[in-house]
């Protein structure tokens, strides 16, 4: 079955890996790109895959991308608006989105609401606006399908399940991240390139840093509760150092069904992309007799108080989990700017929740308003 897909973000870590499963697939098409200012590579994968349209965020680098791309047919456009062009491009029926933050938002709207399916690589909406986006899909009669390593794991692990009553919960697996058993004085001193040194996993610098606090498996948390209709009580986490095992469905009869693979986001995106089939992507099987040893524990949550943070957000609901997000994202971007301290991290995310006024997160104006009240809290307290 051939899929005609826009790709949001195509120059990241999970973009260039999606294009490179393009490579391998003649029955996949990408009719739009989208970045944000690495006009080189864009034009490159511009000039390779030949798109219809192409979106560069920043309007002078959309200028000048104009005039690398002037001997081609390639329509370049910039900005929010040239982000959802991207989006909704008639012919298109999957749009994958791995635009980094908040700013997937407003585009994964647009294309819902044109119609198209979403492979969601862009953790954030679902984080910041999940009764909104899951509301909306529903509505369109569009499909979600996860690109996350652990939401892909639940969403083939459900595969033939036909009533949501007969799943006990879900459970997420999370590598531990660089400082798996250390405690907190021993992360008082640490600094971005500590941090990004992930033991398993390759991707972009602001998750890398989501991993390590354990910020992202809370995001994974919340997405979780909106991608498969669970509550927080019935969502667990298990830190699994050897990220063989990507996460599991435990279902009421106590059969526990879990998906395994290499730690290779190429599997991931690839079914997403050609779901429900599957591709040869020329990946590495998967030798257990080689792995010999799988190993579970319980989060350190004392250490890294940010995931308790997610299920606190979720559960008092509205807009707190976009005020969690949101603040995750200033604090991240103070740690690289070295402007706080790595432990401030989830501390300072902690201070903008409980001063926060939380609101219902049934419009796109409360959710926005409340994603720019963190990053104000944050900024303000540290520059």
């Amino acid at each position: 079955m051939a899929h005609n897909i826009s790709i949001l973000g195509s120059t990241g870590s999970i973009g260039t890996q999606s294009l490179d499963i393009v490579s391998k697939s003649p029955d996949i098409n990408v009719l739009g790109l989208c970045a944000n200012n690495n006009i080189e590579l864009l034009e490159a994968q511009a000039r390779k895959f030949k798109p219809k349209l192409v979106c560069a965020y920043d309007e002078k680098k959309a200028d000048e991308l104009k005039t690398r791309l002037a001997d081609t047919s390639v329509k370049v456009v910039s900005g929010t608006d040239g982000m959802c062009q991207v989006a909704t491009i008639d012919e298109i029926d999957t749009v994958l989105t791995a635009v980094m933050g908040f700013a997937g938002l407003r585009p994964t709207i647009a294309a819902i609401e044109s119609g198209k399916n979403i492979a969601l690589a862009n953790k954030e909406t679902m984080v910041a606006a999940g009764l909104l986006v899951t509301n909306l899909a529903k509505k369109h009669n569009i499909s979600i399908l996860p690109v996350d390593s652990e939401h892909s794991a639940i969403f083939q692990s459900l595969s033939g399940m036909q009533d949501k009553k007969q799943v006990r919960k879900i459970i997420l697996t999370a590598s531990g991240g660089p400082f798996y058993k250390k405690k907190r004085a021993e992360l008082e001193n640490i600094t971005p390139e500590m941090a990004l040194k992930h033991p398993n996993w390759s991707m972009g610098a602001k998750i890398t840093i989501d991993s390590s606090t354990l910020v992202n498996k809370g995001l994974e948390v919340i997405e979780a509760k909106w991608l498969f209709d669970i509550e927080p009580d019935n969502i667990d986490v298990l830190v699994h150092p050897q990220s063989i095992i990507h996460s599991m469905v435990e279902y009421i009869d106590g059969s526990v069904i879990a998906q395994l693979g290499q730690p290779d986001m190429h599997l991931p995106i690839a079914y997403a992309l050609t779901y429900p089939d599957r591709t040869d992507i020329g990946g590495e099987p998967l030798d257990l007799a080689k792995i010999s040893t799988l190993t579970f524990d319980k989060p350190d949550t004392d250490t890294f108080p940010a995931l308790p943070l997610a299920y606190k957000a979720l559960k008092e609901g509205g807009t707190m989990s976009a005020v969690y997000n949101a603040a995750d994202e200033a604090c991240v971007d103070m740690f690289f700017k070295e402007k706080i301290r790595y432990l401030e991290i989830a501390d300072v995310i902690g201070e903008a929740m409980s001063a926060y006024t939380n609101t219902d997160a049934d419009s796109l104006e409360n959710i926005c308003a409340a994603d720019a009240w963190a990053r104000e809290y944050v900024y303000r307290k540290f520059l």
